[in-house]
């Protein structure tokens, strides 16, 4: 009797190995699933990894529709897009340097400004600034005044540190003119706007950012009807153009340069 109950009692302990051993053959299980999971998380892995942990540890599996973490980063901007969004930066920073540009120039013609003979303004394509053709010229002549020079030349000394091309346009009245020097006012509005391109040439601007245009009487900004709009339509147009025009077009104009007040 006492070999039989020793036999038992032998068989009994062999058994409980198989307990330990399938705790750790479950444990080591879950270790593979998290090793596998995090090589690559995605939704699918993320629910294996999540009720695998959950067997183990006699929880209850998350839900299907539980909210799962996107460990994924964002799909990265296409170079043209990048390329088109630092363009518009830049084109916002040389509006505003324009601006700061006009400003100096306001001053540097203080007084024409306060007699309504210059004006600023500012669109797209760049910064503009009309002058009176009469401050720069007598009627029918282009030779500039004597009393124009400082002025143009204090301009010139301002847009020599500037970056930026300058166009030049002359426009005269409708008022026809016929002279042994003028034929007609294309020629008198081409001259007058080669006389300024000369001044500031020869002030220090490099003459490759100079454009000289005559538009004779085909762009009026008043009505030649009375005389005083043909004395504002006789005028000279200084325009400082945008590097960027075509980036410019699609960013609104909020703040443009205000005209000087008569």
């Amino acid at each position: 009797m006492r070999r039989r109950r020793r036999i038992a009692f032998e068989h009994e302990n062999a058994d409980r190995w198989l307990i330990s051993y399938a705790d750790f053959i479950t444990l080591l299980f879950a270790f593979f699933v998290v090793m596998y999971a995090v090589s690559a998380v995605n939704e699918s892995k993320y629910r294996v990894l999540a009720d695998a942990l959950g067997d183990a540890f006699g929880k209850t599996p998350s839900p299907v529709d539980a909210p799962v973490p996107n460990p994924r980063p964002a799909k990265p901007l296409p170079p043209e897009v990048k390329q088109r969004t630092l363009k518009q930066q830049q084109a916002l920073e040389e509006r505003e340097h324009m601006k700061a540009v006009a400003n100096n120039l306001l001053e540097a013609m203080g007084p024409l400004v306060k007699e309504g003979k210059v004006r600023v303004t500012q669109s797209r394509r760049g910064v503009t600034i009309e002058i009176n053709a009469n401050v720069l010229f007598r009627p029918g002549e282009a030779d500039l005044q004597p009393d124009s020079l400082g002025v143009l030349r204090a301009v010139a000394t301002t847009l020599a540190r500037e970056p930026f091309n300058l166009e030049i346009t002359g426009h005269t009245d409708n008022v026809p003119i016929k002279s042994p020097q003028f034929p007609s006012n294309w020629e008198l509005s081409a001259v007058r706007a080669s006389s300024v391109v000369r001044l500031f040439a020869d002030s220090g601007i490099d003459p490759m950012r100079l454009y000289a245009i005559g538009r004779e009487a085909s762009q009026p900004v008043a009505s030649n009807a009375t005389a005083e709009g043909r004395a504002r339509n006789r005028r000279v147009e200084l325009m400082i153009l945008s590097s960027l025009p075509d980036v410019a077009e699609e960013i609104p104009v909020k703040q443009p340069v205000p005209a000087a007040r008569p």
